[in-house]
């Protein structure tokens, strides 16, 4: 079994893949602190244990990490529990796809994962919305080259930053208002963030296409892909693995090549 490690901002979400199937998927938040190691280590041995799988079993793993700081972490878990050298993914086995950008370090890992699995699925030119901490805008061609990304604040870190910067506005849930027009607090806040993101992500995949062509599927990704109902009819295809699609195909080529 191979075992894909996406370490985001917010959150870390582990697949389980069997002969290229997802047999388990799970989402734990990201800690960075001294505890982090203890903590991770009892979380992942108690769901094998759940699900009755031997740890001896996953002979494999790959990283994808955003947070510096748990890469180490990660690999010494890897090794720990499952005596095998984790594949970190990173600028040095980027080749898979071609990169036509300036500073190929300043990738996120888990952006180059999106786009490997893209390109793998999909074999048209895509532009790869990813709903996380941050909204990205990833785009690769057909031929595998991946031309560039466009960063918004995320969902949750727009309303959160409106609640953290500011005396009187509540933090508010996710959900989709039935109205523009803010009846209360709550509700306003909704409006703005929910609704004029709608407009956000429309005009960039607009603005996307105009530079390079209205052939240029779109797809989504990410934990809150699924919010923002009006944009349904924007995707050619909603991935909600498609990060950890990425890192397996990673895993394999790279296994291969061991």
């Amino acid at each position: 079994m191979l075992l894909a490690i996406d370490i985001g901002n917010s959150n870390v979400t582990f697949g389980l893949a069997n002969g290229g199937r997802w047999e388990h998927t799970w989402r734990l938040p990201t800690m960075a602190d001294g505890e982090a190691l203890l903590y991770y280590e009892v979380q992942i041995t108690n769901f094998l244990l759940e699900c009755d799988i031997p740890a001896d079993q996953i002979r494999q793993a790959v990283i994808s990490t955003v947070v510096p700081a748990l890469r180490a972490t990660f690999e010494e878990l890897a090794f720990h529990l499952f005596r095998t050298r984790p594949i970190l993914v990173g600028p040095d086995i980027y080749p898979r796809l071609r990169l036509q950008i300036s500073r190929p370090e300043e990738l996120g890992t888990d952006l180059y994962a999106n786009a490997v699995a893209a390109h793998y699925l999909f074999q048209q030119d895509c532009i790869i919305t990813d709903f996380g901490t941050a909204l990205t805008f990833t785009t690769v061609n057909a031929a595998g080259e991946l031309l560039g990304v466009s960063i918004a604040p995320g969902l949750k870190t727009a309303i959160s930053s409106l609640f953290q910067k500011t005396a009187q506005l509540p933090e508010v849930p996710l959900e989709l208002p039935a109205s523009a027009v803010g009846k209360n607090t709550v509700h306003a806040i909704q409006s703005g963030i929910l609704i004029g993101y709608v407009g956000l992500v429309r005009h960039m995949l607009q603005a996307i296409r105009a530079e390079l062509g209205q052939q240029y599927i779109a797809i989504a990704t990410g934990g809150l892909s699924s919010i923002l109902h009006p944009l349904k009819d924007e995707f050619f295809a909603i991935e909600p693995n498609l990060t950890l699609d990425g890192l397996r195909l990673i895993g394999e080529e790279v296994g291969r090549g061991r």
